[in-house]
């Protein structure tokens, strides 16, 4: 049967007409360059049955564009681009690997059909699209280059005077091209960034999908090298009925599998192998490109090596030698299951002898330069750190992960991995104080000692209590030559003073403050040249313009949502403590101030319910729907909902000890009897108070709970008396109390 492939200008539209002309009855797969699938199936093409493949290019395959000086716009008058410009035709988006694809896909075929628009730009791509069977061959200088460029056009004008070239030698050698390794993990993710367009955290994640279901064997592995009893055929077998690969998988069966090549047996399991049969409907897109990959892998490495011929002609242009190199396939092997692999038909060349001669079509001067090497993509980064021992086949994906994640570099185009300014300030800081925090060599010698207790040579806690030691001295050279990193990040970024937006007066110099929302969030005074640091994941506001009765700054408001925790703080005494009983990083509703309006000693209320260093503190700002929230654990009680005032009361409950709180609901919505609307009680031991308290996050291990262990939410319905033999951790009883407190 033969073969039609037809050609239209974008993946849609090809989809398009196969799924109409197959009348929806068509298998589709994704074409060697990831982009552009193509679509099968059998029909009839000039009164004969034949089979189609349907697929697209995307756009123009090829453009054209100025050479070496010519194509930089800061190194040429652009006047000169109108006469003397040499210019070359190249592919208009090499990442797409289009000619390649086109090349893949027209083997073996008996006729092209072109869908395409009728115009200018449609017929300019069919001729992008069509063969050229009468192409030029391109010949190699022998001299390879010269750097004098007079010398340079003087070779140039002897060889013009040539109208023909002669060959002066013919040689041909057969090679092969050997099938792949089988398969490990780092080779895994290295072709799935590089080919299938997919991050390494995210490959893995995917592949582990697909063992969890049973469909590929374990992926992590280092293995390249199957046991000698391992069963190639079972998994082979489960190949035999597939509709993209039956024929491959039967013929190998048939004639007998090729033995993989020995690889490196790692000790741990086995290479990924595809351990039953699947479909992109039944895996999905994403999960089904992963797949495919690694089935095809698999076939590939019992198939037999691709037997090519090398041809090469030596030509002699007037006094100069020039060299042509090309490929004739044989036996494509492997290349069958994994076609972009193959030799493409445009490296054969045509058969002649000594003393042949052929036209020449052209002879030109290529002028060019040399450039810097181009960001590392992802799969480069994975070869890189497999060379240098950096990162295990499961750590990998997750260093990779991490640097984008903390901003170090950003992933652009073709998976490429470009630094970030902050990524570079962090490099030059660490090799400016200690070289070897950054060079792979320190993070090789770790992963050598590892890998030594793992064979029993080296011992585990000698190399703990090295390797430990050995840091310990880098961090604390690091923290005193810290001078060296804040200097080379002053001059790459903005002061603090530039960023963020004025929130809160600074206690000092009574200016605004400005909040920088970035993380690690904070607060700065460019006056004093101060930061204070703030609690993090959550939002900060302005409160109420009160503030503190110690410093003077402005108090702000932490709070984690309207179901959550919120405290008021002051900034400066977050980050200096003003008393000895109180630790960085604490909030009003820690504050031992005896007689601050905000403090723990004028809002808590009593002992938590769930653990026993903390207290239930009122917050102020949550009217009218009214919570306490733990100032030590995550226990919030939200109570008293619609309530006009809350109020905690200097007098304490004569049962738990707990303060009272006095509460005025609004008259329309009180829940009290007899329409009043006044009510001071305990929340722990007062009936009316008890059905307005529910609880959250809060493991029930409070007596105020006659249910017991296991009853998480709910409303508060028992007494509150403390736990016999505890100290109380609420708030002093009165003034006198709290002063003492605060003196002693």
């Amino acid at each position: 049967m033969k073969t039609v492939l037809m050609v239209a200008e974008k993946p849609s539209l090809a989809q398009s007409i196969a799924k109409i002309l197959s009348r929806g009855n068509m298998s589709s797969h994704k074409g060697l360059n990831g982009t552009c699938s193509v679509h099968e199936y059998t029909g009839t093409f000039a009164g004969q049955p034949v089979r189609f493949k349907m697929t697209s290019v995307c756009g123009h395959v090829m453009t054209l564009d100025f050479l070496g000086k010519y194509n930089k716009w800061d190194k040429v008058d652009p006047a000169e681009l109108f006469s003397q410009a040499p210019t070359e035709k190249k592919e208009a988006n090499p990442k797409l690997n289009m000619v390649k694809f086109l090349q893949v896909e027209g083997r073996g075929c008996d006729y092209i059909v072109l869908w395409l628009d009728c115009d200018k730009e449609g017929e300019n791509i069919c001729f992008e699209v069509n063969v050229d069977k009468d192409r030029s061959l391109l010949l190699d200088w022998d001299r390879v280059r010269v750097f004098d460029r007079e010398i340079a056009q003087m070779f140039l004008n002897m060889t013009k005077l040539e109208k023909e070239a002669q060959v002066e030698a013919t040689s041909k050698k057969e090679k092969a091209k050997q099938r792949p390794l089988a398969l490990n993990t780092v080779e895994m993710l290295r072709v799935a960034s590089s080919s299938l367009g997919m991050g390494p955290q995210h490959a893995m994640q995917t592949a582990e999908r697909l063992y969890t279901q049973g469909y590929i064997s374990y992926p992590r592995t280092e293995t390249t090298h199957y046991p000698e009893n391992f069963d190639l055929k079972g998994p082979l077998r489960q190949q035999a009925n597939h509709p993209y690969w039956a024929d491959t998988v039967k013929q190998l069966l048939a004639e007998g599998i090729n033995r993989p090549r020995k690889g490196h047996d790692a000790g741990d399991h086995p290479p990924i192998t595809p351990m039953r049969s699947a479909t992109e409907a039944e895996l999905g897109s994403e999960a089904w490109r992963l797949y495919e990959y690694i089935t095809r892998h698999f076939i590939a490495t019992v198939s037999y090596d691709c037997k090519y011929l090398q041809s090469t002609i030596s030509f002699r242009i007037g006094p100069e030698h020039f060299t042509c190199t090309g490929k004739t396939v044989i036996s494509p092997g492997f290349t069958e299951i994994m076609p972009w692999q193959s030799i493409p038909l445009e490296e054969s060349l045509p058969t002649c002898q000594k003393g042949d001669t052929f036209p020449v079509g052209e002879v030109k001067l290529l002028e060019k330069q040399t450039s810097p090497p181009d960001y590392l993509t992802e799969a480069e980064l994975i070869t890189l750190m497999e060379k240098h021992g950096i990162g295990t086949d499961a750590s990998i994906p997750v260093h990779i992960n991490n640097i984008c994640q903390r901003n170090y570099v950003v992933v652009e185009s073709g998976r490429r991995l470009k630094p970030t300014n902050l990524g570079i300030v962090l490099v030059h800081g660490y090799y400016k104080i200690d070289a070897e925090l950054v060079l792979p060599t320190i993070r090789s010698a770790v992963e050598k000692q590892l890998n030594l207790i793992a064979q029993g040579k080296a011992d585990y806690r000698q190399v703990l209590g090295h390797t430990l030691d050995v840091f310990k001295r880098k961090f604390h050279y690091f923290v005193d030559s810290i001078a060296g990193m804040d200097e080379l990040m002053e001059v790459s970024f903005s002061p603090l003073a530039a960023t963020g937006k004025p929130l809160s007066r600074c206690g000092k110099c009574h200016r605004f403050m400005k909040y920088i929302q970035a993380k690690p969030s904070r607060l700065h005074c460019s006056h004093c040249d101060e930061t204070y640091t703030l609690p993090q994941n959550g939002t900060i506001k302005l409160y109420k313009e009160l503030r503190c009765p110690l410093d003077d700054f402005e108090l702000v408001l932490w709070s984690s949502g309207s179901r959550g925790k919120s405290y008021p703080l002051c900034p400066y005494c977050y980050n200096h403590p003003p008393f000895r009983d109180m630790k960085k990083g604490m909030g009003c509703n820690e504050c031992t101030h005896p007689t601050c309006q905000h403090s723990l000693s004028m809002l808590g209320i009593g002992q938590c319910v769930e653990c026993e260093s903390g207290v239930l503190v009122l917050d102020p700002t949550s009217g009218p729907k009214w919570k306490m929230a733990c100032n030590k654990c995550n226990v919030v009680a939200h109570c008293f909902e619609n309530a006009h005032r809350v109020r905690v009361s200097p007098e304490t409950c004569s049962s738990c000890e707990a303060a009272l709180l006095d509460v005025d609901f609004n008259k329309a919505k009180s829940p009290l009897p007899g329409d009043e609307t006044q009510h001071t009680g305990c929340v722990f031991c007062d009936p009316v108070f008890q059905e307005l308290v529910e609880l959250k996050h809060a493991a029930s291990c409070h007596p105020m709970h006659r249910g017991g262990p296991g009853r998480r939410q709910g409303r508060g319905r028992a007494r509150g008396r403390r736990p016999a033999g505890k100290p109380s951790a609420r708030r002093p009883k009165d003034k006198m109390s709290a002063l003492a407190a605060y003196f002693v």
